[in-house]
Order: structure tokens, then sequence, then C-alpha cells
């Protein structure tokens, strides 16, 4: 697997907590989505999770198209790869 999985058309709100760790899921294969449930070992794909420590409580877009500039945050690139479908 070379490129990530699309796993969604539009990216998800969530609220961080501040002081929480989060794991984005980098390669679209979690059921979990937008955090990481494991699945990329189960598939043995080369993507790991962005793992991060939110700064402050903050509401957020993440990018479930994962093709994002600016992991793991939204960029708008899901309208790009819309109009590839």
């Amino acid at each position: 697997m070379e490129q990530p999985r699309c796993a969604g058309a539009a990216p998800i709100d969530f609220e961080l907590e501040a002081g929480k760790k989060y794991a984005w899921c980098s390669c679209g294969l979690s059921a979990n989505q937008p955090l990481c449930d494991g699945n990329h070992k189960a598939e043995g794909c080369a993507f790991r999770p962005h793992v991060f420590v939110a700064e402050k409580a903050e509401r957020v877009w993440f990018c479930t198209c994962k093709q994002t500039g600016t992991p793991p945050f939204c960029d708008g690139s899901h309208h790009q790869v819309a109009a590839s479908f």
C-alpha cells in the first residue's frame, strides 16, 4: 500500500482535551476514524499514526481523506479527492 486509503470525503469535527495524547490514523484503515485503532499493523502497511498531545482544549477538524498537508488537521484537500471519484 503506497497511498493511504481515503476514509471519508469530509473532515470530522472533534473536541481536543488539553494535555491528552491522540493518535490520528494516517493510513485510512482504522475503523475508529479519525483515530488509530492499530489496523495498520494487521494490514502490514508502512503508515504509522500521527501521535500528538493537545496543547489546549479546542475544536478541530480532523482530515479523513488522508491527503492533508497539515496532518492531522484538514486543509481542504478532500475537495480535490472528491473530484477524482
